[in-house]
């Protein structure tokens, strides 16, 4: 009567193997850093250059085999475009932002994500007031894995913020308007 009994408690504390998740359904590492070449459309000062140059790094936290926490920062302050303009000023970008992340692999070594962003923007040398406006947008990349833990990454993504017109005043009650900058960046991952 008592193995009767037992018998359900000894058959819970089984290990099935096959229930296990295997090398193909968890993500082998866990972190990733991307740093990069990146170029910013810029659009909140009409009167300036139509671009930027800089750089991007971006760290990325993995939760099993499609989904991540990504946080990024940019910099952009080489201007490009318009050069001709008798004084485009000297434009600065910069931001953080932080969201969820989703990412799967496509074909071979070439690797698919979309993400979501939250955050902050801050617009300098143009006269702008406020310089710091909440950010938010949606982008996407594609990643393809050359060795172990280096892969290159082709990424964009597309950035609202709100910021006053150049030199705003406070009869117009500092106004915002929001402008949305297309980016891009081309660098590498390394996973850890």
């Amino acid at each position: 009567m008592v193995v009767v009994a037992l018998a359900p408690l000894a058959a819970a504390g089984q290990v099935n193997p096959e229930a296990a998740q295997g090398p193909g359904q968890a993500a082998p590492y866990k972190y990733e850093v991307y740093a990069g070449v990146a170029y910013s459309r810029f659009r909140q000062a009409t009167e300036s250059y139509s671009g930027l140059l800089g750089g991007k790094v971006q760290v990325a936290r993995d939760w099993g085999k499609y989904f991540q926490l990504v946080a990024s920062g940019d910099y952009y302050t080489v201007g490009t475009g318009h050069a001709n303009l008798p004084s485009p000023g000297h434009p600065s970008i910069y931001s953080f932002m932080v969201g969820p992340g989703v990412h799967a692999n496509l074909y071979g070594n070439l690797s698919g994500e979309i993400f979501g962003e939250v955050g902050g923007e801050h617009t300098g040398g143009e006269g702008m007031t406020p310089s710091i406006s909440f950010a938010g947008g949606f982008g996407g990349g594609l990643t393809y894995d050359l060795r172990h833990n280096f892969a290159v990454r082709l990424a964009g993504d597309r950035v609202g913020a709100s910021f006053s017109l150049a030199n705003n005043t406070p009869q117009l009650a500092y106004s915002t308007h929001l402008t949305w900058n297309a980016r891009a960046t081309l660098g590498v991952v390394y996973r850890f």
